[in-house]
């Protein structure tokens, strides 16, 4: 390892370590490296303008965030709680089960898991806590828990970075999603019906049959959003990136048209906030760019592949390092950090060993999911308790049940491949 990048390493950790955002971390970094190797500081510029001319994929990001930020703007959200109340809640813990399966809908929808937390959290911790029916920590933990769902079933944000990154199919992707995604909310709702039997919570109100029919239909337009994308996707009418504009005009007709619930103002700040969000994704994207670069000169891939080649490691060992490294990692970084600048060390290896990078990619955005409600950072426990003012100490006391069982279904998701690799099969992918 070179003296310059031993000083890039240290200038990220400790600008990260100060609380300096990732994304300028990486860039500062990156910049003192370019510095004392004697390369044109220029450089740095020139390889984010490379790397996003050539990534057109990436402007699915921002289209996904504006999708996901009208439908909580608008009242997309409401209806789709109350169509997962009349499907769900009349079980014992039914509250719990209409957060799961509201997260299953909506992830269909934003691709974001903290859309998802943020959309449906503060309605559906309100719900729950009403009465004192659930506590305000088991309510946060089942909220933030069920969030992670959002980017595994596509769209999915996280897995578009994966495919930049990886150059494995964006449709293979996706469709490798649905199957975990479900396996991931199945095994939520089976500890939820655990813990609702264990502490003995109520029943909640059965939704008469004959009401169904009603609600079904005021929630059927949101519905039929991740049909439309999907059939758009996988029926060869639109690319990835073209579904994502497709999800964001058509959350726009039906929050300003159909619903009449969108306010020409409300519309200005879904911008404003839909930049912003946009704008730090893309400052880490940029860094990460850069940090390719510096990685590809170093020859760090071709060092780590003659290592592992040298132990003769087992796939499945190599999987397992790399998971339990990811879940490490995930306590302490974004997952937009651990897609764009710890995984692309590990492809070139994972290749070599046969692993299909379409599996490898689900494990690792389920993993960082996973992360996301892992303490001490968690991010997703940190917007739960900015938008309902929760205690941090009650959610993380609840947190841990659930993210117990999610382990055990990435467990299980690695040991069994087809599982993730079934469907992308079935419908003509040949990894």
């Amino acid at each position: 390892m070179s003296v310059e990048l031993i000083s890039m390493l240290v200038t990220l950790f400790v600008l990260a370590g100060i609380g300096t955002p990732i994304g300028y971390s990486i860039l500062l970094a990156a910049i003192v490296y370019l510095g004392l190797t004697g390369a044109d500081i220029a450089l740095a510029g020139e390889k984010i303008l490379q790397g996003f001319y050539t990534s057109a994929i990436l402007l699915a990001v921002p289209l996904f965030i504006v999708a996901a930020n009208i439908m909580n703007a608008g009242s997309i959200t409401d209806r789709l709680l109350q169509f997962c109340v009349a499907i769900v809640g009349r079980f014992k813990g039914g509250l719990g089960h209409v957060n799961v399966v509201a997260s299953l809908i909506f992830s269909g929808m934003s691709g974001s898991a903290v859309a998802d937390a943020a959309g449906i959290g503060k309605i559906i911790i309100s719900m729950m806590t009403r009465d004192g029916r659930y506590s305000r920590g088991y309510a946060a933990a089942i909220t933030a828990a069920s969030a992670t769902i959002g980017p595994i079933i596509p769209p999915s944000i996280p897995m578009v970075l994966y495919a930049l990154v990886s150059k494995a199919s964006i449709g293979a992707l996706f469709l490798a999603g649905i199957l975990p995604g479900l396996i991931m909310g199945a095994v939520l709702m089976a500890m939820n019906a655990y813990l609702a039997h264990k502490r003995g919570f109520a029943l909640e109100d059965p939704v008469p049959f004959k009401e169904l029919p009603k609600t079904t239909a005021k929630a059927f337009p949101a519905l039929l959003m991740p049909v439309i994308l999907l059939y758009g996707i996988y029926g060869g009418v639109t690319t990835p990136t073209e579904a994502a504009a497709v999800a964001a005009f058509y959350a726009l007709l039906l929050a300003a048209m159909f619903y009449r619930v969108l306010s020409l103002k409300a519309l200005y700040q879904v911008f404003v906030d839909s930049a912003r969000s946009s704008a730090s994704v893309g400052i880490v994207i940029g860094g990460a760019f850069i940090l390719n670069y510096i990685v590809i000169t170093e020859q760090i891939p071709q060092a780590i592949s003659a290592m592992l080649a040298g132990a003769d490691i087992h796939p499945l060992l190599f999987l397992i390092a790399i998971n339990v490294l990811v879940l490490l990692l995930g306590c302490v970084l974004d997952a937009t950090t651990i897609i764009l600048v710890i995984v692309p060390l590990f492809i070139p290896t994972a290749e070599a060993l046969g692993i299909d990078l379409v599996h490898f990619g689900v494990l690792i955005v389920v993993n960082s999911m996973i992360g996301l409600i892992t303490p001490p950072y968690g991010i997703l426990l940190f917007v739960i308790n900015a938008v309902t003012d929760i205690p941090l100490r009650e959610i993380i006391a609840e947190i841990w049940s659930f993210l117990a069982v999610l382990v055990f279904a990435l467990v299980i998701l690695m040991v069994f491949p087809d599982l993730v690799l079934w469907l992308p099969r079935l419908l003509g992918y040949g990894g």
